[in-house]
C-alpha cells in the first residue's frame, strides 16, 4: 500500500507545534505522578488537554506525515482516559478503531464495514511503513488491555499473533505452546523508536501490566473452573510481575483461597499472612484468614483475626480506587470479575461484630458473645444497618434473628430480664405484621426458595413468605420468654408463654393437603415444625412438675406426633406414662426407641445446626435428662414381663 491521500498534509510549522504541545503535556505528566493526590488531579486534567489535542489534529484529513505523532497522542489521550476512571470503559476504545481507520484513510482505503478484529487485521498486513509500525504496536498493546477488560483472551492472542508476525515472521508461530497468551505477550517487542517520543507510559510498562494481569485473569478463571493446581501456577506467575502493593497483595489472598479450596490451611495462612506483610491494609486477608482458622478450629486464633479485621475497618475503612496514578494503565483496571469481587468481598464494620457475637455463642463463650450482640444492637439503634450490603455474600441474617439470638445469649448468661426485654422488642415489631391467617406452600417450589430470607422481594408469594416469617419470630420469642420463664422458676407464667407460642402457629394454614417428607419442606416452616415441638415439650414438662398429668400427656403425644422421629418427645411421652402407671405403653416406647437410631439422628442434627442459632439453647432446654431410675425400673418391668409370659 504506498498511495497517499493527496492534498492531506498540514503545514510544517503545525506539526511542530502539535508536538511540542504533545512533548509539554507529557513533560507536566512526570513531573506530577509521583504525588497520589496531585498526580490524580493531573491526570484528569491533562485527559481533558491531550483530548483536545487530538480533535485539533483531527479536524484536518489524514496524512501520513502526521500519522505517528496523531496515534501517538490518541495512545497518550487513552491512557489518560482509562487511567481516570475505576474501570476500563468499553465506548472509549472506539478512539482506537476511529485511529486505525484514519491510518487507511491516510492511504487512500476504507475498512469501515470490518470489526475490530479484521480492522486490525486489515492494518498490521496492509500498513507496512517503518514510521508507523511503533506507534501501531503501542496502539496494539492498548486495545489489548481494553479487551482484556472485558476478557477477550482469544482476541488479545489473535492480535499478538498479527503484531509478532509483523515484527518477526519465524517467532510468531507458538500456537503448541500450553499457554499461548503468555507466551507471546513475553515475547512480543515493540520495533524501536527514537528517544524523543513523548509517551506518558512507556511500551514495555504496559507490557509488563499486561503480562500481570493476563495471568491473574486466566488463573482466577482456572480458580472458578476448579483447575487448581493451573490456577496456582498462573498466580504465581502474576505474583512475579509488575504490578501495585495492592494489587500484588490481592493475588496473594486469591493464592490462599485457592490453597485453602486444595485442603492445605497451612499453605492458605502463609499466602494470607504475605498479603497482608505486603498491603497491611488488605482486609479481604484478615477476613479469610478467620475462615481458614474457623476450618481448623482454632477459634481463638479465630476470634483474634476477626477482632483486628473489626478494628482496621473502624480506623481504616476499605478507599474503592488504588491511591497511586504513577501507571495509568494498571492491572487492577483490567482485572473486573466477579469471582475477584466476591473473594475480595469488603465487610462492614457491622457484619464482623455480627461474626464475632456469632461465633462467641457457638463456641459456648457466652459473656462475650453477650457483649458483641449488644454492641452489633446499638449500632442498629443507630441506623447503620442501612450502610450494611445484604447481599448473598453477607453473614448478616434478618434482623429479628439476630435480636432472637441476643436474647438467647442474654438468657445463657443468666440475664433473664434482659433476655424478656428483647424478645418484647421482636413482638412489638412483628405483631401488626403478622395476619391472622398465614397461608403458604409447605413445599419447595423452585431451588431459590430453598434459603431463609431469600424470593422477598416482591409479588404476593413473597408477601406470603414474609407473613410466614413474621410469624416464625414471633413464635420464637414467645418460645423463648416460656423458657426464660421456666429457670426462673415461674411456671404459671412459663405455660402462658408457651400457649402463647402454640395459639400463634395455628395461624400457619398450609396450601394443599399432600404429605411432604422433610426433604421438600420450606426451610422456614421445618423450623416452624421445630418451634412447636419445643413449645409443647416445655409446656408439658410445666404441667409434670405441677402433676397436671393428662395435660402433659396431651402434649407429649401431639409432640410425639409432628415429631415421631425425635426422641426427646418420646422420651418425655415414656416418662409421663409411666407417671400415669400405664407402664406396658410405656415401656413398647421405650423398647421401641431403644432398638431406633432416633437417638442417634438427633444428636447429628443438633451437631450439623440445620436450625437457626437462636433455637439452639431451647434445643439445650428441651433435652432429655438421663433418668437412670426410670430406665432402672422399665428394664426390671420387661424382665418381669418376659418371665411371666413365659410360665
Amino acid at each position: 500500500m504506498k498511495r497517499q491521500r493527496s492534498g492531506a498534509a498540514p503545514e510544517p510549522g503545525c506539526l511542530q507545534a502539535w508536538a511540542a504541545e504533545c512533548e509539554t503535556l507529557a513533560c507536566r505528566w512526570r513531573a506530577a505522578r509521583g504525588s497520589a493526590h496531585g498526580g490524580a488531579a493531573a491526570a484528569r486534567q491533562l485527559r481533558g488537554a491531550f483530548g483536545e489535542l487530538l480533535l485539533r489534529m483531527r479536524g484536518l484529513p489524514p496524512a501520513l506525515p502526521t500519522m505517528p505523532l496523531e496515534l501517538t497522542v490518541l495512545y497518550n489521550s487513552l491512557l489518560f482516559v482509562m487511567g481516570t476512571s475505576d474501570c476500563a470503559i468499553k465506548g472509549e476504545a472506539e478512539g482506537i478503531r476511529q485511529g486505525l481507520l484514519r491510518v487507511l484513510e491516510a492511504f487512500g482505503t476504507s475498512g469501515q464495514d470490518l470489526s475490530t478484529e479484521e480492522l486490525w487485521q486489515k492494518v498490521l498486513q496492509e500498513v507496512t511503513v517503518e514510521e508507523l509500525q511503533a506507534p501501531l504496536h503501542r496502539l496494539g498493546a492498548l486495545q489489548a488491555a481494553w479487551w482484556l477488560a472485558d476478557s477477550c483472551l482469544q482476541s488479545i492472542t489473535d492480535l499478538f499473533r498479527l503484531l509478532s508476525s509483523a515484527e518477526d515472521p519465524e517467532r510468531a508461530s507458538c500456537s503448541g505452546e500450553k499457554n499461548e497468551l503468555l507466551t507471546l505477550l513475553k515475547a512480543w517487542r515493540a520495533p524501536a523508536e527514537e528517544a524523543s517520543i513523548s509517551l506518558v507510559q512507556s511500551t514495555e510498562d504496559l507490557k509488563e501490566t499486561l503480562c500481570t494481569a493476563a495471568a491473574f485473569l486466566q488463573g482466577l478463571q482456572e480458580l472458578e473452573a476448579g483447575n487448581l493446581p493451573t490456577t496456582i501456577c498462573l498466580l504465581q506467575e502474576a505474583a512475579g510481575g509488575l504490578c501495585s502493593k495492592r494489587v500484588l497483595a490481592q493475588i496473594y489472598v486469591c493464592l490462599g483461597c485457592c490453597a485453602q479450596r486444595m485442603g492445605k490451611p497451612q499453605t492458605a495462612l502463609q499466602h494470607l499472612k504475605r498479603a497482608l506483610q505486603v498491603d497491611f491494609q488488605c482486609h479481604p486477608a484478615l477476613s479469610h484468614t478467620a475462615v481458614v482458622y474457623k476450618e481448623l478450629g482454632e477459634t481463638d486464633a479465630e476470634l483474634q483475626a476477626l477482632s483486628l479485621l473489626y478494628e482496621a475497618l473502624e480506623k481504616n475503612p476499605p478507599s474503592a480506587t488504588s491511591s497511586s496514578p504513577y501507571f495509568l494503565i494498571r492491572a487492577d483496571l483490567l482485572v473486573n470479575t466477579p469471582i475477584l469481587a466476591s473473594l475480595l468481598r469488603h465487610r462492614h464494620p457491622s457484619e464482623v461484630k455480627y461474626l464475632l457475637a456469632q461465633r462467641c455463642l457457638q463456641d459456648g463463650r457466652v459473656a462475650d458473645a453477650v457483649e458483641h450482640y449488644l454492641d452489633f444492637l446499638a449500632l442498629i439503634q443507630e441506623g447503620l444497618q442501612q450502610q450494611v450490603p445484604l447481599d448473598s455474600g453477607s453473614p448478616l441474617p434478618r434482623i429479628p434473628e439476630v435480636f432472637l439470638e441476643a436474647a438467647s445469649a442474654l438468657e445463657q448468661d443468666g440475664r433473664h430480664q434482659d433476655s424478656l426485654t428483647v424478645c418484647d422488642e421482636v413482638i412489638s415489631r412483628t405483631t401488626h405484621l403478622v395476619p391472622q391467617i398465614v397461608q403458604v406452600e409447605e413445599k419447595l417450589e423452585q431451588p431459590e426458595c430453598a434459603s431463609l430470607g431469600t424470593g422477598l422481594s416482591g409479588g404476593l408469594l413473597s408477601q406470603k413468605r414474609e407473613s410466614l416469617f413474621c410469624l416464625l419470630w414471633r413464635a420464637a420469642a414467645y418460645l423463648h420468654q416460656g423458657w426464660v420463664w421456666t429457670k426462673l422458676g415461674n411456671g404459671k407464667e412459663a405455660i402462658i408463654q408457651f400457649s402463647r407460642c402454640l395459639n400463634d402457629l395455628l395461624r400457619f394454614q398450609p396450601c394443599g393437603h399432600s404429605v411432604e417428607t422433610a426433604e421438600n419442606l420450606l426451610p422456614e416452616v421445618k423450623v416452624l415444625q421445630k418451634i412447636r415441638l419445643l413449645s409443647l415439650i416445655g409446656r408439658g414438662m410445666q404441667f409434670l412438675e405441677q402433676e397436671r398429668h393428662k395435660e402433659a400427656l396431651l402434649d407429649f403425644q401431639h409432640g410425639w406426633q409432628i415429631s415421631p422421629d425425635d426422641p426427646t418427645a418420646a422420651f418425655y411421652l415414656v416418662q409421663v406414662l409411666w407417671k400415669l402407671n400405664r407402664k406396658q405403653e410405656a415401656a413398647d416406647y421405650w423398647q421401641k426407641y431403644l432398638e431406633s437410631p432416633a437417638g442417634e439422628h438427633g444428636q447429628q442434627e443438633r451437631q450439623g445446626r440445620p436450625f437457626p442459632l437462636y433455637l439452639d439453647s431451647c434445643l439445650k432446654l428441651a433435652t432429655f435428662p438421663k433418668d437412670e431410675y426410670l430406665a432402672k425400673c422399665i428394664q426390671d418391668y420387661l424382665r418381669t414381663t418376659r418371665q411371666n409370659s413365659s410360665r
